[in-house]
């Protein structure tokens, strides 16, 4: 089997590690809390860093206004079956299909990790913004509006006497590099071509 090949494969298979380990990790930071309190984002489900965490989030956040964290959303339904018919597709294509139809694959993967981290923002807006006006706490921003509580979608941010951390876990590392490997057996198999053309 060739090299561009083996590499189409085995960066299509790469994506099943999203069932495995998690996509993404939101952490908050606070001096009254030692150890921070954090959730870990599956494909599938959203699950504590640490034993309660979940549960201490949504006390905490129920009074400004916030709505609970679900237990599941509609995305986790979707997800996973996406992921699964990119992987076996992608692997299909490594053995059957000619090099240009690596790079079709890659596209259509990246719009989908585009148009999943915009969901990912959409849900953080919706949460962070979309607040009971009944809330026992209510904040304020400088200029009189209503303060959000959205975490960052990447990176870090001060939410009041909070430090909130948003960054790519496992997963989601092993979805780049499987994505990468699919780009690069696109070069190799592009480039064998031309080899053997001339």
């Amino acid at each position: 089997m060739t090299k561009h090949r083996i590499l189409m494969i085995f960066g299509s298979l790469l994506l099943l590690l999203l069932f495995i380990f998690p996509l993404w990790n939101i952490t908050l930071e606070a001096p009254q809390y030692p150890t921070p309190l954090g959730m870990d984002i599956y494909i599938g489900k959203f699950e504590d860093m640490h034993p309660h965490d979940i549960k201490n989030i949504n006390l905490m956040n129920h009074y400004v206004g916030m709505k609970y964290i679900p237990e599941t959303i509609p995305e986790f339904k979707i997800f996973p079956p996406v992921i699964i018919v990119m992987g076996i597709l992608g692997v299909l294509i490594g053995f059957k299909a000619n090099y240009k139809w690596y790079l079709r694959w890659f596209v259509l993967m990246t719009l989908l990790g585009i148009a999943g981290m915009y969901d990912f923002y959409l849900w953080e807006h919706n949460y962070g913004h979309n607040l009971d006006p009944k809330a026992i706490m209510k904040f304020t921003n400088p200029d009189g509006s209503i303060m959000g509580f959205q975490p960052p979608l990447f990176g870090s941010k001060d939410i009041l006497n909070f430090r909130a951390h948003s960054y790519p876990r496992l997963g989601a590392f092993g979805m780049f590099v499987g994505m990468f490997l699919t780009f690069i057996a696109y070069l190799v198999g592009k480039k064998n071509q031309k080899v053997n053309y001339k």
